[in-house]
């Protein structure tokens, strides 16, 4: 299902996330980013305190977040830049990071992640990639709804990627009991699952003032490759790649966050800075008719909170 009223913008695959929010005044607002300690997600959370917003890191590593904390002050001059702990794949975390919220919350960017990693469980006997990448955050998401809604016309950034074409969400087994691991589809599902909640978060919340959209920030050389340093296939595939700076990286992430081309616009996946359009075999570009399944998105919405809750 694409849109026929596709948004379009004036950037490219070189905007860096200070070119887009240029001119942008986000005095007051309020922003969470997940995995705001490395990647792309020191340049988003960047962007947005150089706008004015008082922006919180949530992180696994606390003494990275606060290292990384003190530079975007440094770099920005915002001083509203605090970091709170948070392990996505550990329910108790997630809920602990909701409840200690106070206020209201106008930026959510679901940011963090794992990749292609080994397979791994948690305790739940849930894979990890599709634990991390959509239930962590589908739970803080939940968790900070009333937040969300407190703040009005908030957004949620759901960072997905290309990888989404590799898999959609295989519901008989999400969790590879009955089939054979492989770290790509086990990615490529947790990544359809990132997208498949903003178009069932956004027909859900949108009259809350909620919207969520995703985005596939493209290829940037970060520590989410790590699981891949020593796979020969890997590196000869990324010998050959064009790849963006993690501030070119981070571009897309504050396009959905916070331009006024997406007042209101909800339930899509952009890329390279602007809304995609259908992935069209063999490309790697676009977005999988699969990943914007409204009926798809339902059943995720139900199965994920009867996990959650059991």
């Amino acid at each position: 299902m694409s849109h026929p009223d596709r948004i379009t913008t004036p950037f490219n695959r070189e905007t860096t996330a200070a070119e887009v929010i240029d001119g942008i005044d986000l005095t007051g607002r309020r922003a969470v980013v997940t995995g705001g300690a490395s990647g792309i997600g020191v340049e988003t959370a960047r962007a947005l305190a150089s706008a004015g917003a008082e922006v919180t890191l949530a992180v696994r590593n606390v003494e990275a977040g606060e290292r990384t904390a003190a530079d975007i002050t440094a770099t920005t001059g915002n001083s509203r830049v605090s970091v709170a702990p948070i392990e996505l794949a550990d329910r108790s975390s997630v809920a602990a990071f909701a409840e200690a919220w106070q206020g209201p919350l106008h930026i959510l960017v679901n940011n963090a992640g794992v990749m292609a990693e080994p397979l791994k469980r948690t305790p739940e006997g849930w894979e990890h990639q599709f634990a991390t990448n959509h239930l962590g955050h589908f739970g803080l998401a939940l968790g900070l709804h009333d937040a969300l809604a407190d703040a009005g016309n908030a957004r949620i950034v759901s960072v997905s990627s290309s990888a989404h074409l590799r898999s959609p969400v295989v519901f008989d087994d999400i969790h590879f009991v009955n089939r054979e691991y492989e770290p790509w589809a086990a990615y490529g599902q947790s990544k359809t699952a990132n997208i498949l909640f903003a178009v069932e978060a956004t027909k859900r919340w949108a009259a809350d003032g909620i919207t969520v959209n995703a985005l596939m920030p493209g290829g940037i050389r970060t520590n989410l490759q790590r699981h891949q340093n020593d796979n020969p296939d890997f590196q000869k595939l990324v010998e050959g790649a064009v790849w963006k700076t993690p501030e070119q990286g981070a571009a897309t992430s504050v396009l959905v966050a916070v331009s006024p081309l997406l007042e209101g616009i909800g339930g899509r996946y952009f890329e390279d800075v602007t809304e995609a359009g259908p992935n069209v075999p063999p490309s790697g570009e676009g977005v999988a008719g699969y990943a914007l399944d409204p009926e798809a998105a339902a059943r995720l919405w139900v199965v994920s909170r009867e996990m959650l809750a059991s």
